[in-house]
This record gives structure tokens, sequence and C-alpha cells, in this order.
């Protein structure tokens, strides 16, 4: 089977790029399932109903996300209500959503989608890594795909959960820095490794906002809002090409295509 997880979706310009060329994608790729992390997708931080009404018509089987999916109160209703949209799992119990969904393809494989978040840089939360042995361990016996979306700061911790987890999951997954890197690789036991799949948004910025907004807080120390650019706006995503029966992957393509709105 194919799987395709587009790369952190910034605001307008990204919300554009997933609606131009997703579909197209899936066609000209025989995609049988695809995940999408929209934790920006609301003007550069969390999600809204209308930002989910603009992905209700497109192939997309998940959405997972990150840090910012709490920056948007109305996010907490979703994640309740739609369990197709994911929070990193390794937040405290009692929070909206959850970090795990299993999904099916249209020829009834079943694809398990875990979504979790770094320690380094970021909040104290549970150990990233043990979060995933507990979900794995409750996973049913037919759940041979296993994608995660692994939301964090350092490359090396993600490169250390990628092999963790190898043998063990399809494919680990960076996300959260926004700048796409050039390690894409199958690990020894088969499990697919990127440590940033990049951003679908516009490149023209700084990890997708405006230059002079991100400048002014580096040259004053002082704030300034943040604000979503505009220009050379592309697609950031890895296609895999996972073997169903065993889970572990063939090969893995990362990929990074423009798109004129």
């Amino acid at each position: 089977m194919r799987a395709l997880f587009v790369g952190d979706v910034i605001g307008k310009p990204g919300r554009q790029a997933v609606q131009g060329l997703l579909p197209g994608l899936v066609d000209r790729h025989a995609v049988d399932y695809c995940i999408v992390n929209v934790e920006n997708a609301a003007g550069g931080f969390g999600i809204t109903y209308d930002v989910m009404r603009a992905f209700s018509d497109l192939p997309i089987d998940c959405f997972t996300s990150g840090n910012h999916i709490w920056d948007k109160r109305e996010a907490l209703e979703l994640l309740d209500n739609n369990p197709r949209v994911l929070r990193p799992a390794n937040y405290p119990p009692g929070n909206a959503g959850s970090g795990l969904y299993i999904g099916e393809t249209p020829a009834g494989v079943k694809v398990a989608t875990i979504n979790l978040e770094g320690q380094v840089f970021m909040k104290g939360l549970e150990s990233p890594f043990l979060v995933a042995d507990r979900l794995l361990e409750s996973l049913p016996a037919d759940v041979k795909v296993v994608i995660v979306d692994f939301h964090a700061e350092a490359t090396s911790e993600k490169q250390a959960m990628g092999f963790y987890l190898d043998g063990r999951v399809s494919a680990v997954l960076g996300t959260h820095t926004h700048v796409p890197t050039a390690d894409e690789r199958v690990l020894p036991a088969g499990t697919a490794l990127i440590t940033d799949v990049g951003m679908t948004g516009p490149y023209e910025s700084v990890i997708g906002f405006r230059v002079d907004k991100v400048l002014h807080r580096f040259l004053k120390q002082t704030p300034s809002s943040f604000e979503v650019a505009k220009r050379d706006i592309r697609l950031a995503a890895a296609l895999l090409d996972i073997d169903e029966t065993s889970g572990t992957t063939r090969s893995v393509e990362r990929m990074l295509l423009p798109y004129e709105a």
C-alpha cells in the first residue's frame, strides 16, 4: 500500500496548497491512505471549524498536530468530537482528544496513526518513547501498518525515536521545525525515518512567517505579532511504499512541490 504524509500546514497559503495539489497527488501516486499535520492551519496557530471544513472534501484519512493544537479554544471540541483529529498522545490524562487513530484503506487494510511530542527544548511531557511502547502494546494484532508523527524540536530526539521503534512501526515522520531535511531512509528493520517532512506553506519566510516580523524579535528583543507570509508556496510531503502484511516500509520519497495560488 501507499501512504502520503503532508507536513505542517501553515495558514491560508498552506491550506490552498493542500486543496490545490493533494487530490492530484493521491491520484497520480495511487495513494491508499493520507495523513496531514494541521496544527498551524489556522493563521499559523491551531485549528478551527472553518479550517477543518476546508479539508472536508479532500482525500484525507487522519489529521495530526502538535503543541499548537491548543491555541484555538474550539480545538478542544474538535478533538473530542472527531477521532480522526489527533493531538500528541503524551499530554497528561484528562486533556481533550486522543493521540491514536486506527483507520482503513479502501481495500480494508488497517492503519494506525500515532501522534507524539518531543521533550527536548519543549514542554516537560511524559516520555514519548514510553508512551509509544504503551500504544503499540494496545494495538489489535491485525494492525500491521503504524505511522508515527513525532512532533519534536531536536533532530537527535527524532532520530533516536526512529531507531527505538525500528521494526515496530512503518514510519517515524518528524514535524514541528518546518524545515525539510534530506535524510529520508529506511532503517535496518524496515521503519522509514525522516527528521522533518517540512512545512506546507510559504517558503519566502522564516518558518512560514513574515521575515520582517520575525527579524523584529531577533533585532529588537521586544514582542512583535507573527503573520503568515504569502510567497513561494510549496507542499512538503513524504510518500511511503509499505508492505501491508508485515508493516515494513519498502521505500520513502521526500516531496517539495511548488503551488501557484
